[in-house]
């Protein structure tokens, strides 16, 4: 079976999909591995570093699509490039598939096997394949660098001959995979950390990396069965943003994590808290992405607000290429592992397997996802 890895075509992406030792793993399962030409340069790894474990280098890109049994990518593929791959192959990557139906129907028109990434299970034998999780623990990690990097202020407490240095505040909102990365990080760093979560269930959590748990009363709220916060009402998001407000106020950094998969992120932090917020504060927005939790922000943009600087840099795990693409590449390695026929050297489609039923977005020219086939016959 021969799994393909074509190289990243966005302009700012320095992640790459399979490093050397994930490849000579897929080597050694018995698989015929194929990098297009310069697939790992985005972090730092060469041609002949995939050669020395055992992978074949190609430098035409049509070639290396149209062969592979099985393609696996970061980013979804250009809609153009779906023609080129060959009947029955599975294609792996981020599709966003809620927002691209295009690409979905693409998909299923030409009998392509689309596993899509961000659609794995949040359960626990799929924990070690879970891409959104693994990412964004680096995008919390890498917010509160960045923050770091912009505020005008020593995050500890220092106590010197010339005086005594209060610790900075830092307000992380969300509290899911990335906004504990960044409580713990915060508070690694010496800052004073409070957070908050429309899932009162977290508060535990919160408190045992050291932050504290701030509490506003917003009626019914809680999370999917997928462990995500679920989506709150326009008034329990005014009810949010007016307890917030105060507690941005007091505080020198506010990072904002919150993100509803498939769809735009919520406004959270509104122009009117920006303006009762400290000159020199820092704001650092995960979802400027997808829409932004905080008004006025621009992705890969700094917004200087009367002295607040609103952060709303994009891929924040790519800032840190070499390490997401260790963790991409690794949760790669454990889907096909998971799936694969030891004794036929095949990676299997167990249709019956919930991972599968979560993920698997076409098959033998047919949408599988049923949210995804009620979009399309909207359409």
């Amino acid at each position: 079976m021969q799994i393909s890895i074509p190289k990243e075509t966005h302009p700012k992406e320095k992640r790459v999909p399979i490093i050397p030792a994930t490849a000579e793993k897929l080597v050694k399962m018995g698989a015929k591995v194929v990098i297009e030409s310069g697939m790992g340069s985005g972090s730092g790894y060469k041609d002949e570093d995939y050669k020395n474990v055992g992978a074949e280098v190609e430098t035409d890109r049509e070639k290396v699509l149209k062969e592979g049994d099985m393609v696996l990518r970061l980013r979804k593929p250009d809609i153009s490039e779906i023609k080129l791959l060959k009947k029955g192959c599975i294609h792996v990557s981020y599709l966003d598939p809620f927002n691209e139906l295009d690409l979905v129907k693409e998909f299923s028109k030409e009998g392509t096997n689309a596993i899509c990434m961000e659609l794995i299970p949040r359960s626990t034998i799929a924990q070690k394949m879970d891409a959104l999780s693994s990412q964004a623990n680096l995008a919390g990690y890498t917010a509160v660098i960045i923050a770091a990097d912009h505020l005008d202020k020593i995050f500890p407490m220092m106590m010197t001959p010339s005086g005594t240095i209060k610790p900075s505040r830092v307000f992380i909102v969300g509290a899911g995979v990335a906004g504990l990365q960044a409580i713990a990080t915060a508070k690694r760093l010496g800052a004073r950390v409070d957070a908050f979560d429309t899932r009162p269930v977290v508060e535990e959590q919160v408190k045992s990396l050291g932050g504290k748990f701030l509490k506003i009363d917003l009626g019914d709220t809680g999370q999917t069965k997928d462990g995500y916060a679920k989506a709150l009402t326009e008034e329990q998001l005014a009810m949010q943003r007016e307890g917030m407000a105060k507690h941005c106020s007091l505080c020198d950094v506010v990072i904002t994590t919150a993100q509803v998969f498939g769809r735009k992120a919520p406004v959270i932090i509104t122009a009117d808290m920006v303006k009762r917020m400290k000159p020199g504060s820092v704001i650092v927005d995960l979802a400027v992405e997808t829409g932004g939790n905080v008004e006025g922000s621009k992705v890969d943009e700094v917004v200087d607000v009367d002295g607040v600087k609103i952060v709303g840099l994009g891929n924040l795990p790519g800032r840190v290429a070499r390490n997401a693409s260790q963790m991409y590449s690794q949760n790669l390695l454990n889907l096909i592992d998971e799936f694969w026929d030891k004794e036929n050297k095949t990676f299997q489609l167990d249709m019956e397997s919930e991972i599968m039923q979560g993920c698997l977005v076409t098959h033998n020219n047919e949408v599988r996802h049923e949210k995804i086939k009620s979009l399309l016959e909207e359409k």
